[in-house]
């Protein structure tokens, strides 16, 4: 009997030791996470993008996506459908410096330095928010507000507000992120001159483990202005790959 119950305080010591570390964690620390989880250091990927306008008219895109250094480096090709197969999207310095080859004329053009703020392809995600890997990072301060379920799930909710120096698109964000995943479940992304006036909605479902890294296989925007959305899925996928640095150049672009 003794010994059942030394069993017994021993595990709940644990686990009070455990909530004491979870309650200590901070903001800071939890986007670090969320980031090295959601961008693992390679990946290959085949996507699907389809684009629903506010008249619920579809458009679909399937690309190839290649990514390197956690996102720093990330290249695109388009597959489908005929009239953009073959055009390729090399973004550097998490979108800083963003290239476009156009397979009919042969050329490369270097994007100007705001372009990472325009729409890919008419959808309702930027370069910025495919291309920018480090931004909740580099780009704003974030504040733990505490737990929330969120998508049927128990979360970590964060205010994340554009650093005064930062050249993010928006003017703060609320993120929802998974707890023990630290997958991000819900984004809202909230208008540039109106911290109060929401523009998008990113929600991520279909979680499954992918090389052993735990992946969101769907994303949905949703333009809460526009009263449009974008869905990405992907239709392969493989972290385990060992892609060449001659990959994301212009000579790689052509290939």
């Amino acid at each position: 009997m003794r010994k059942v119950l030394f069993v017994f305080v021993l595990i709940v010591c644990f686990r009070l030791i455990a909530e004491d570390v979870e309650e200590k964690i901070t903001a800071e620390e939890i986007i670090e996470t969320m980031t090295e989880t959601f961008n693992p250091e390679e990946s290959d990927a085949v996507m699907e993008m389809t684009i629903i306008t506010s008249t619920n008219q579809e458009r679909t895109f399937a690309y190839r996506a290649y990514s390197k250094n956690r996102g720093e480096k990330s290249l695109m090709k388009y597959l489908e459908p005929g009239r953009v197969k073959g055009q390729t999207v090399l973004m550097l310095n998490n979108a800083d410096d963003i290239w476009v080859y156009f397979p009919r004329t042969k050329r490369v053009r270097k994007l100007a330095t705001h372009a990472k703020k325009q729409k890919v392809q008419g959808s309702d995600f930027s370069y910025e928010d495919l291309g920018s890997s480090n931004e909740f990072i580099d780009d704003y301060n974030s504040v733990l507000l505490g737990k929330e379920e969120k998508e049927e799930k128990l979360c970590y909710k964060l205010e994340l507000t554009k650093k005064k120096d930062g050249d993010a698109d928006y003017s703060r964000l609320i993120a929802w992120v998974e707890k023990g995943t630290y997958i991000p479940v819900v984004i809202s992304y909230y208008y540039e001159k109106d911290r109060d006036l929401l523009e998008k909605e990113l929600v991520l479902s279909d979680v499954r483990t992918i090389d052993e890294i735990p992946t969101p296989m769907k994303m949905v925007m949703y333009n809460r202005l526009d009263n449009t959305k974008t869905s990405m899925k992907f239709r392969e996928l493989t972290y385990d790959v060992n892609l060449s640095d001659d990959l994301f150049t212009e000579m790689g672009m052509k290939k």
